[in-house]
């Protein structure tokens, strides 16, 4: 057994109990709207947030490939948890792959201690694409302050932390904003129709203390990032093929009514069922291959980060996201849809909730659309054109301009 073979032993024995747990409520909790504060905090107590750690700094040391394996059972646990957690993952990410310093001693112990830390980069009012109306500044005394309003903010009411884009005279930086201060407000305002529990709300700082050491350019970011939040992304539409694999095997083997013209007595023999279940495991397993294989790629991509492949090493991470990416944006949600063609009427009713497992792969598969993903890789393909891995969202710069009086 090899030593991440036993890493993974180790901390899956440690929170299986705790996944348990979070898939018994999950169907409870999403149609009473119940955010999983008490599961963030089983998961925080149990080291979730901690897995990628070394061990030396108080973690568990695994490597991307295992860490994708639990990430995959979380999401089948339920799928709201593992997204709540991709602001956190990255900024571990970011502190893991950042040169020793006293800041970053800082925030390994932090992160070792339990702290969370959530996401703010959006907006979603009319500023230009590559901009933030959210801006950073000192104060008369020196100190330094943020303000505005940030929509998109997954996981932050949940956190300890906000990580945040700010302007800071014009450039776009990170600021690290402690959640629980007077300055700080965030909502659970987010209506979208899948993966309701995730916090995705809207999040008013005003005036907003933050540290000038966790004041930081954008550019300081590790260079994979986009493919890390992209993982993360993935893992939860793989476990959603998971859940919907191993709802559809429960439904079918309880179900003792049948139709007259169906093709066995026994739902469970019939032929036609089992070929759309079968047709749901191969989604399943193909998901699951297509995660790892990613893992593997951002593996490569931390392993070699600030060596002459960074760039070869980064390109493949990115690409083989976004590659995972078109696939499952298309298998997932078919086969959350095909699995009602193994059951009857009854399995609509809302009771059962099998429903949120469209709705949650929908959803997820609806960020960072992969249409230009799939643009951008027919370029690289027949063009040798290598994409641009940071983007942002907002009004074009020509709409902002001509808006402006005058």
């Amino acid at each position: 057994m090899s030593e991440q073979t036993q890493r993974l032993t180790v901390a899956r024995e440690h929170l299986r109990p705790v996944f348990a747990e979070i898939a018994a409520g999950a169907v409870v909790r999403e149609q009473g709207h119940e955010l999983p504060f008490t599961e963030v905090e089983a998961l925080r107590d149990a080291g979730f947030g901690r897995l990628r750690l070394p061990i030396d700094d108080g973690g568990f040391g695994l490597d991307w490939p295992s860490f994708a394996e639990l990430l995959i059972e979380l999401a089948a646990a339920d799928s709201n948890l593992p997204q709540i957690f991709r602001g956190h993952i990255a900024y571990v990410e970011h502190v893991l792959a950042a040169a020793p310093s006293d800041r970053r001693s800082r925030w390994l112990d932090r992160i070792a201690d339990g702290e969370l830390v959530g996401n703010a980069w959006s907006e979603n009012g009319a500023a230009a694409v590559g901009t933030n109306a959210t801006r950073v500044s000192r104060r008369a005394d020196g100190t330094w302050r943020v303000d505005g309003r940030k929509f998109y903010t997954t996981g932050s009411i949940f956190a300890d932390w906000v990580d945040a884009t700010v302007d800071l005279d014009g450039e776009t930086v990170t600021a690290l904003i402690r959640r629980h201060q007077d300055g700080v407000e965030i909502s659970d305002d987010w209506d979208g129709f899948g993966q309701p529990l995730t916090g995705t709300g809207t999040a008013v700082f005003t005036d907003a203390s933050v540290d000038e050491d966790d004041v930081e350019p954008f550019t300081s970011r590790f260079p994979y990032q986009t493919a890390v939040y992209q993982l993360t992304l993935l893992a939860v539409l793989a476990g959603i093929a998971a859940a919907i694999e191993r709802d559809t095997v429960a439904q079918v083997r309880a179900r003792t009514r049948t139709y007259s013209h169906g093709s066995a007595n026994r739902v469970a023999d019939d032929p036609q069922v089992l070929q759309i279940v079968g047709e749901l495991t191969a989604t399943s397993a193909t998901a699951r291959a297509l995660v790892l294989d990613v893992a593997r790629a951002v593996q490569q991509a931390a392993d070699v980060l600030g060596t002459s492949e960074t760039e070869d090493a980064v390109a493949a991470a990115e690409l083989g996201s976004s590659r995972a990416q078109i696939v499952l944006t298309d298998l997932v949600p078919r086969a959350a849809s095909r699995l009602f063609d193994t059951l009857g009427a009854s399995a609509v009713r809302s009771g059962t909730a099998l429903d949120r497992h469209w709705r949650n792969a929908r959803t997820v598969a609806s960020h960072n659309p992969w249409i230009f993903k799939a643009r951008q890789l027919g370029d690289h393909a027949v063009n040798g054109r290598t994409p641009d891995f940071v983007w942002a969202v907002g009004e074009s710069k020509a709409a902002v301009e001509s808006a402006l009086p005058g």
